[in-house]
């Protein structure tokens, strides 16, 4: 039997060297395990699931059952719940009631009232083919991010055709007050960066905005802001600087709308936005409504003030009462979708929950994220294993799988809206958050629909940031044509020597490459 044994090590060491090229599954492993031996991820906790859309068939994992931070793939969630709720198709519907008479002068003798409906753009993006426009990187990501944009469309364009519609119905002055009706739920705080507070009233995001550029060294930057109203009053001190000095901006509101705004801006930068969250919705919806009336021909008594007169709204049974003087009707919720997800908004997928509380007669945050559940065990994905404390993505409760994830994507696969949902998503190298994730001539350039998650912790340690999560998930198509829905989470990266967020969603686009070239 002595002889056997070595026989049994040759052939051992013959085998590998006789057996071909490595299988795919292997060289998928192999080039994952390269990809994650990167010095930076290090720390991180990494889960990832890819699957065969159509077969159910697991292409590459990696601790799929366990819970990771998702940041913004959490409106992947959000979004799907509110499709399902109001349907694709819903469109807002904004009224203006009249409380009071008309006389044959075309005075009313009472109150103009909108009633917010939960619109979440009120016609400030929509395009001449009625869809809702974007930019890559939006404006209310603006104060964090130096490119970030602003769609050319007038953010009063809704507020603008509600007040001409009012002169058109032959109210030409109106005796009493100008109300919003800001009642549909209960006043909430966003879970992620951007405007906080959530509100069914939303002009131009509630948001102001301003735009910095520069001209010679040593003179003032030319500035400007919108949306432009006699609410506040604004004062630029901003000058252009040397090219090689700092960038500084500093918005800083003074009593009575009063606003100052100052700064640096290097010369030969590009244009500049900034933001300032405006402090009561409702007031500034007020204001811009009154202002858009008198624009239109319609005479105002009542005067515009920081503050809303809550008070003076009726109790909301007396609508059904009330004569419909107009109404602003949005483009339909498969644009929200696409705007929510291509840019990540976190105001409108905050929103969300509510909106679908709404649409149950409930009220509360609470009460939407228990509808979502509600929702998600109806899809097949496993709830019991997942946690959210918001739609946006920034809560500090939201925790998922890859896996549950992965459910929930091969789940909306299977619904008729699929298509508004898919294209709803940025694609990787073109548009939304993933349009700079890969190179322009990226062999995955095009083929990945998914979203992006980005969410970042001050380590006060060192004054840098800790990645608590760099996300993405969607659907991937392979380079053999194979469709597959992934999930990929990587927690836990220190910000450091260089790496920032930008290198890690670089990161992700390279393990959507190497699964696309191998599968």
């Amino acid at each position: 039997m002595k002889p056997v044994r070595p026989w049994i090590a040759v052939l051992i060491w013959i085998v590998p060297v006789f057996s071909g090229p490595l299988a795919a599954e292997d060289r998928l492993g192999q080039k994952l395990d390269e990809f994650l031996a990167q010095p930076h991820f290090k720390t991180a906790h990494v889960g990832l699931l890819f699957v065969d859309l159509k077969t159910g068939e697991v292409v590459l994992e990696r601790s799929s059952e366990k819970l990771f931070a998702p940041a913004s793939t959490t409106k992947l969630f959000s979004t799907a719940t509110a499709l399902d709720a109001l349907g694709a198709d819903y469109r807002f519907q904004t009224p203006i009631h009249r409380r009071g008479s008309v006389n044959d002068a075309g005075e009313l003798d009472g109150d103009l009232i909108l009633v917010a409906s939960g619109d979440l753009t009120f016609g400030g993006r929509t395009d001449e083919r009625g869809e809702i426009a974007f930019v890559d990187s939006d404006h209310t990501y603006a104060n964090w991010m130096g490119d970030a944009g602003l769609t050319p469309h007038d953010p009063l364009a809704g507020i603008t055709d509600l007040a001409k519609q009012v002169a058109a119905a032959g109210i030409k002055k109106v005796k009493g007050d100008v109300l919003i009706d800001d009642r549909l739920f209960d006043r909430s705080e966003g879970s992620g960066s951007g405007p906080s507070v959530i509100t069914p009233i939303i002009v131009n995001d509630n948001v102001l905005d301003f735009t910095f550029e520069p001209t010679e060294p040593g003179q003032p930057a030319k500035t400007s802001w919108r949306p432009q109203t006699s609410l506040f009053k604004v004062e630029f001190d901003v000058k252009t600087v040397l090219e090689n000095e700092p960038l500084e901006t500093w918005i800083r509101p003074q009593e009575g709308g009063r606003i100052v705004v100052t700064g640096k801006i290097p010369a030969n930068r590009r244009p500049l936005v900034r933001i300032y969250e405006v402090p009561d919705p409702a007031a500034f919806a007020r204001a811009l409504l009154i202002e858009a009336l008198e624009r239109s021909g319609v005479e105002v008594t009542a005067g515009i003030s920081l503050t809303h007169p809550a008070g003076k709204l009726p109790d909301p049974s007396a609508y059904g009462s009330l004569p419909k003087v107009t109404q602003l009707v949005s483009p339909p919720f498969g644009e929200n979708a696409k705007l929510i997800l291509k840019v990540s908004h976190n105001l409108h997928a905050s929103t969300l929950p509510l909106l679908v509380a709404s649409k149950s007669g409930k009220r509360t945050l609470g009460d939407g994220l228990k509808l979502q559940r509600d929702f998600l065990a109806r899809a097949d994905v496993a709830v019991d294993t997942i946690s959210f404390g918001g739609g946006a993505g920034g809560a500090r409760a939201d925790y998922v799988t890859p896996a549950a994830t992965v459910q929930l994507l091969r789940h909306m696969s299977t619904r008729p809206d699929f298509f508004v949902y898919e294209r709803a998503l940025p694609i990787l190298g073109v548009d939304g958050t993933l349009a700079k994730s890969v190179p322009t001539d990226s062999p995955a350039k095009g083929k990945v629909q998914a979203k992006t998650g980005t969410l970042v912790w001050e380590n006060m340690l060192f004054d840098r940031g800790l990645l608590t999560s760099k996300a993405l998930a969607g659907y991937l198509t392979t380079s053999k044509g194979r469709r597959l829905a992934f999930a990929a989470f990587i927690n836990g990266v220190h910000l450091k020597d260089g790496l920032d967020t930008k290198r890690l969603g670089s990161d992700l686009g390279r393990l959507c490459e190497i699964v696309h070239a191998e599968r």
